[in-house]
């Protein structure tokens, strides 16, 4: 049996730079909706719960509740204020966000369950994986590009004692090379002088960057140009 980690928006405290950062991230492969259309919203002004409520006038625990699924059919007084704190009108978080998708697919489809290796030369070596080639293949409703991957995480620097979000060893997540890369996606990266890439989060404070682990026993990595953005992950399944 497998479980897909929604993830929320949570803050980071950077304990070897003391630097506090926001790290925006949102859950993967939520239902079409409302929620979905909210979270897009949030995902767009780079706003967790907190900032929404205070520019919403919507209590932070209400709009938990909504991003949890807890709540799914909220009031509409609630999405009005909601839509109204994102300048947005009302009907722009009822509406299907069908239209927006390019070159991406909500189908379930199959993608290449590659190594850490291969990922590292992802850009080189992704013509080399036609349909049906692949040694291994993953299964995703995400909505994801046709350059999109999958791999096997290894290692415990992924997986946050505190709770969500925590990536432990052995799930799969699934990487878009064409999701934009920005200030607290999780992201998958790889160093120069490595043979292969690493999976962490992506911190930008500043003119300074980071590629953050969620295990507090694990260092950040402080990038400045030593590194390149493969891909950022957009889903994870692991077992129960």
């Amino acid at each position: 049996m497998f479980m897909v980690n929604h993830y929320n928006t949570y803050s980071y405290h950077n304990q070897y730079t003391n630097v506090f950062c926001l790290i925006n991230t949102f859950p993967y492969d939520l239902p079409m909706g409302f929620k979905r259309l909210l979270m897009d919203a949030m995902r767009e002004k780079g706003w967790n719960a907190y900032d929404l409520a205070k520019k919403s006038g919507v209590p932070q625990p209400t709009i938990h509740r909504i991003i949890s699924g807890e709540s799914a059919d909220p009031r509409t007084s609630t999405i009005r204020k909601l839509a109204k704190g994102l300048g947005l009108a009302e009907s722009a978080l009822r509406e299907s966000s069908h239209e927006n998708v390019t070159n991406a697919t909500m189908i379930d489809k199959s993608i290449p369950l590659i190594s850490w290796v291969q990922a590292g030369e992802w850009s080189e070596i992704i013509d080399t994986f036609p349909p049906g080639s692949a040694d291994e293949w993953q299964s995703t409703t995400s909505r994801v590009s046709k350059s999109s991957f999958a791999l096997r995480v290894v290692g415990d620097s992924m997986i946050n004692p505190s709770g969500f979000p925590s990536i432990p060893e052995g799930s799969i997540v699934i990487v878009d090379p064409e999701e934009p890369a920005i200030s607290g996606k999780i992201v998958i990266a790889k160093l120069e002088d490595t043979n292969s890439a690493t999976i962490k989060k992506l911190v930008i404070d500043g003119p300074n960057k980071y590629l953050m682990p969620l295990n507090p026993n694990y260092k950040p990595i402080e990038i400045n140009g030593n590194c390149s953005i493969i891909g950022v992950v957009k889903q994870v399944i692991s077992d129960l």
